[in-house]
């Protein structure tokens, strides 16, 4: 795959599909996910409905730039940020949610696309807020998908979800794998079936392709310390969709009705069934929701 490197120093692994002459659309993923998490007929589907599709790898992730240095001290940072006092919180995070959202516009500019549809899952639809914010003339659309807006009375996770995320990391594949099949257990969507071939495959390429818990940890600080976007959501003018699965354990559906609350003129879709995930019964009807967004650019 073709790589980019940044202005600030950060390389870029993507991936490109459909034709260059189409609109352009960006992929941002979410927390700790390759660009291979996105389902490559989902992916596929977009190409073939006219968009220039760019797939990429955020920092500390997949084939992208790793960082060095100790990890973050996660619990001096939530200490910090539940006082309220996010500037120090920040200061002991080694990079930002806008550092991420500033990489995807390196991105777009390296690739001399003026203009994307921008769409984001989980993490990915926090640092696609902070790029729409910060970038506007750079946004043709916006899709937050199973995102929120940093206000911390919204989006939060159920016990069981954020506790699937705590121990110690995997220090083989195997044990990479069933941790991977674990959690989608508990976050996926419980409306759709459970197929646990499919999610071990995806585990292993994960684990195969990049396997760098580090990284994790120092996205967790990335999002830990976000700040309330929703008044500057406020400000937003470009088309946006907001979708969210009802049955959210991960990123309670609130997160994103408070999102679409705070975009003037925002579409809230909630879909019944829906987690944590994207399950392919669901591509279709996703995809006919964004191309609808897309239209009214």
């Amino acid at each position: 795959m073709p790589a980019i490197t940044t202005p600030a120093g950060i390389t870029l692994e993507y991936e490109t599909l459909g034709s260059p002459s189409d609109p352009a659309m960006l992929l941002v993923m979410g927390f700790g996910a390759q660009l291979i998490a996105w389902p490559r007929a989902f992916a596929e589907r977009l190409a073939q409905a006219g968009r220039h599709v760019v797939l990429f790898d955020n920092r500390d992730c997949g084939l992208s730039s790793k960082l060095d240095g100790d990890p973050p001290d996660i619990p001096a940072i939530l200490a910090a940020a539940s006082t309220g006092d996010i500037d120090k919180a920040k200061a002991l995070a080694p990079y930002t949610l806008s550092d991420m959202a500033r990489d995807g516009f390196a991105l777009l500019s390296a690739l001399d696309i003026e203009q994307a549809h921008l769409v984001g899952a989980s993490m990915g639809g926090m640092i696609a807020q902070a790029f729409v914010i910060a970038y506007p003339e750079k946004t043709r659309t916006f899709t937050s998908i199973m995102s929120t807006t940093g206000d911390p009375t919204v989006g939060q996770a159920s016990p069981d979800a954020l506790g699937s995320f705590l121990g110690p990391a995997p220090t083989t594949r195997d044990e990479a794998i069933e941790r991977g099949v674990q959690l989608q257990k508990v976050i996926g969507s419980p409306g759709y079936p459970f197929d646990e071939p499919h999610v071990r495959e995806r585990a292993a390429a994960a684990y195969d392709r990049s396997f760098h818990p580090a990284g994790m940890i120092r996205q967790v600080a990335a999002v830990v310390t976000q700040p309330d976007r929703t008044q500057a959501l406020h400000g937003v003018r470009v088309p946006t969709l907001v979708i969210h699965g009802a049955d959210d354990p991960l990123v309670d559906s609130s997160g994103g009705r408070a999102t679409a609350d705070a975009v003037p003129g925002a579409t809230l879709k909630i879909v019944p069934g829906m987690g944590h995930d994207l399950p392919p019964a669901l591509n279709e009807e996703v995809i006919d929701s964004l191309v609808e967004n897309f239209s009214r650019a």
